[in-house]
């Protein structure tokens, strides 16, 4: 090979690009490493608070229930059989058990009760709120049982739409009814605002006119007692201050 054909290939030598230099390996600090680690654990705890905000806010808001027990006493032979009278004929014309009939049972009641105020001499008022379904319903349960504990034997009772009359055992020495005690238990939706005590007359209207204004839509549940529910059979004032022992004297 001559020399000028050396020189051509020294001219025409391939140069290749030259290889880049390794990229820097990044070294962190212990102190490094762990703030990274904090700030992806407080990210994904952020994301997760987030989440379950969202979830919170779109699930119904529980739905809490008011269970108040009113309970008046009246006094009179008079006023006693007539009371019972009306509200024997409410409880014959109860149909079922709904918040129509609730209403209608409430409202009747609170009417013969107006009728009668001038024979009301003491009362007591019990409210509590329940968070659920299950718990104002049971407690709602016990209430009524208890009261209608109290009584020697239940001549007519209309309950959930039930109509049932028993034989009663009538007194037979001539004496009449002193005093009558009415109870009065409704289940609402929401928190009613009611006195703690109620010391008058003008505060025990009040108190029926609140209840008696509760929606039809809000009633859950109503149940209406007395004793004693035969006109010939009697409620001592002994008898009534053992059974009732809450009832608060009403002044004028």
């Amino acid at each position: 090979m001559t020399t000028s054909e050396n020189a051509d290939l020294e001219t025409h030598e391939s140069v290749g690009t030259a290889a880049s230099p390794p990229p820097e390996v990044v070294v962190l600090s212990p102190w490094e490493k762990f703030w990274i680690s904090v700030a992806v654990v407080l990210g994904f705890v952020g994301l997760v608070f987030g989440l379950l905000f969202l979830i919170k806010r779109n699930l119904p808001t529980p739905r809490s229930t008011s269970v108040i027990k009113l309970q008046v006493a009246l006094r009179g032979a008079a006023a006693a059989k007539s009371f019972q009278k009306d509200l024997n004929k409410i409880a014959e014309r109860v149909e079922g058990s709904s918040p129509r009939w609730y209403k209608f049972i409430l409202t009747e009641t609170i009417s013969s009760l107006h009728r009668h105020k001038d024979s009301c001499i003491s009362t007591s008022l019990l409210v509590d709120v329940k968070d659920n379904e299950d718990s104002w319903n049971d407690y709602f349960k016990k209430i009524s049982l208890e009261e209608r504990s109290k009584f020697d034997e239940e001549t007519l009772s209309n309950l959930e739409g039930i109509k049932r009359k028993k034989v009663y055992s009538t007194k037979t020495d001539g004496s009449k009814n002193e005093y009558i005690v009415l109870t009065i238990l409704v289940a609402a939706d929401g928190t009613l605002d009611f006195p703690q005590v109620i010391r008058s007359s003008a505060e025990l209207e009040a108190a029926l006119a609140k209840l008696n204004s509760t929606p039809e839509t809000d009633l859950r549940g109503v149940h209406v007692l007395w004793a004693p529910q035969d006109e010939d059979d009697i409620l001592s004032k002994e008898r009534m201050q053992k059974d009732y022992p809450y009832l608060n004297l009403l002044s004028v």
